[in-house]
Order: structure tokens, then C-alpha cells, then sequence
């Protein structure tokens, strides 16, 4: 989907990705360590291993931003296991006590923003598929740990109050559309969808100036934001809530328990199959109504 990457500074997005990362880091700051071994919806997976695989991607991603050379060979350690080195990663580092594995990530995360700040404009980043740019991989990040904060959540029975920051998630699961259908060896739909989103409550009442890649319409002044992605008079859309589509491409709901609705077989399709995050779907969560 023809959906243009991010051309301003990355400093906007770095922000969020700090905010982010702050707030996850406050809901699991004051846990017993017999909490940290509580399973989240992540099979296999508990809440250290959710904060520990945080830990390590940061990492990764520090080592990419500051020696690529290096991590083209970690690149090529990962491809030799593919199917287990994430698991394998996340288990080695959950296995330390949780106060050691918090300040890992904390100085992790530290040094990622950092290195990201210190990269000149139009710096492209090696990742695990094509280079991005720097605002590409902060937003990648952000994604990433609001998807896995929100699985530690599920884990504690938090409910998290949905910010602004969701614009990042819905704007990447927009871009990843095509990806999403080439990845299950469908061909991609060869015109743009809409996407029409309602910002979350607590985003309208302190609405920011969105950043340049989203375009903010107030339908009137009372009104909720919308969050609109795509040629406004595409034939295929989608509408419905941001916090419900940010569920949904980062695969933490199952399409039947979201308020989404799609106009058009291929939008309908999409909704099925999509996902922000490169590489397998990996397993779906089951749907807590029954469908039809």
C-alpha cells in the first residue's frame, strides 16, 4: 500500500518511543519477582520473557544504528536458526533476576535513543529485512513495545489508557498491508484502501500537532479525530477504533472481538491477515465471542 515513509526528523518519534517504554517500564517497576514469572497470552512466553525480548531487540537494534558490519553477522546467526533464535534469545536473558533484567532493558533502550539521535537525517539502518530510516526503525520500536506491553498487561489485568502514540502503530500497520499478504504468498491488492480511525478519547482531549506523515481531519469542531491513512475516495475501506486496528495488525485480538469494519473483498481480506511486524504471524490469539 502506497503509503510514504516518514521524511521529517526522527526526534517526534523518538519521544513517543522514550514515553513508550517509560510507561511499560512503570507497570512492571513495582512486581514481586514471582510476577515477572506470570505467563502472558504469548505461549511459552512470561512477563520477563516479554521485557527481556524488549532488552534484546533494543540491543540488537543499538548494535545495527553503530556497527553494521557486526550485526550483518548477527544477522547471519539469527538466519541460521530462524525458527528458534528469538525464543532462544528471550529465555537466556528472562532467566536473570528481574531487577538485573530491568536495568538491562533500561540501558538498552538508553543507548538506542542516544545512537538514534546521533545519526545524521537520511541515514538508512541495516534491520532483519531492508534498511529504514532512522523515524522507520523508532517507529518499528514503538510498535514493538506497545504490542508486547500490551500482552504483559493482559498478564497483570492492567487496562491501559490508549495516547496519541497509537498514530505510530496504525500508521506502520497501514504501511505493512502489502507485506502482510506477501508474507502468507498472497499477491497484494493493487489499489489503496482507506483507513479511517477514531483517535482514542484521551488523545482528542490533548490533541498535538500530528507528525507529517499523518494527516489529522476533524469531521467538525466537537467532533472525535480521525486519523485518516489513503486516497479519500478509495472504493475499499476500513473504520473503526485506533486502539482496535493497533489490536489488530499487532495481532493482540482477534478480528471478531474488534468494532472494524471493511467495505470491499480485499479490505475484508486484510483484516484477517494483518500484521505490523516483519517476519510469521505466529499464533493467533482465539476469539473471546463466538463467531458465526
Amino acid at each position: 500500500m502506497s503509503v510514504s515513509e516518514p521524511a521529517r526528523a526522527p526526534g517526534g518519534v523518538l519521544d513517543d518511543l522514550r514515553d513508550e517504554s517509560d510507561a511499560l517500564d512503570r507497570l512492571v517497576a513495582a512486581l514481586p519477582p514471582e510476577r515477572w514469572a506470570a505467563p502472558t497470552p504469548a505461549p511459552r512466553w512470561s512477563v520477563a520473557h516479554q521485557i527481556a525480548h524488549l532488552a534484546w531487540t533494543d540491543e540488537a537494534a543499538l548494535l545495527a544504528a553503530t556497527d553494521p558490519e557486526a550485526f550483518a553477522g548477527h544477522v547471519a546467526e539469527a538466519a541460521a536458526a530462524p525458527g528458534t533464535f528469538v525464543d532462544a534469545a528471550a529465555a537466556a536473558l528472562a532467566a536473570q533476576p528481574p531487577d538485573a533484567l530491568r536495568e538491562r532493558w533500561r540501558a538498552a533502550r538508553a543507548r538506542l535513543q542516544d545512537a538514534l539521535r546521533a545519526l545524521l537525517p537520511g541515514t538508512r539502518v541495516p534491520w532483519y529485512g531492508p534498511p529504514m530510516s532512522v523515524t522507520a526503525l523508532a517507529t518499528a520500536r514503538l510498535m514493538e513495545t506497545w504490542a508486547h506491553g500490551q500482552d504483559v498487561a493482559d498478564a497483570l489485568g492492567a487496562v491501559r489508557t490508549p495516547t496519541a502514540r497509537l498514530r505510530h502503530v496504525a500508521w506502520i500497520g497501514v504501511r505493512a498491508r502489502d507485506y502482510a499478504f506477501a508474507v502468507r504468498g498472497l499477491t497484494p491488492p493493487a489499489e489503496e484502501f482507506r483507513v479511517e480511525l477514531e483517535a482514542p478519547e484521551s488523545a482528542v482531549r490533548g490533541l498535538t500537532p500530528p507528525a507529517e506523515e499523518f494527516r489529522v481531519e476533524l469531521e467538525a469542531p466537537d467532533s472525535a479525530a480521525t486519523w485518516a491513512f489513503g486516497p479519500p475516495d478509495a472504493p475499499q475501506r476500513v473504520t473503526g477504533p485506533a486502539l482496535d486496528f493497533c489490536l489488530l495488525v499487532t495481532r493482540r485480538a482477534h478480528r471478531a472481538d474488534l468494532a472494524l469494519h471493511a467495505a470491499g473483498p480485499d479490505a475484508d481480506r486484510w483484516l484477517d491477515i494483518a500484521q505490523a511486524f516483519a517476519g510469521p504471524p505466529g499464533e493467533d490469539r482465539a476469539p473471546r465471542k463466538e463467531t458465526r
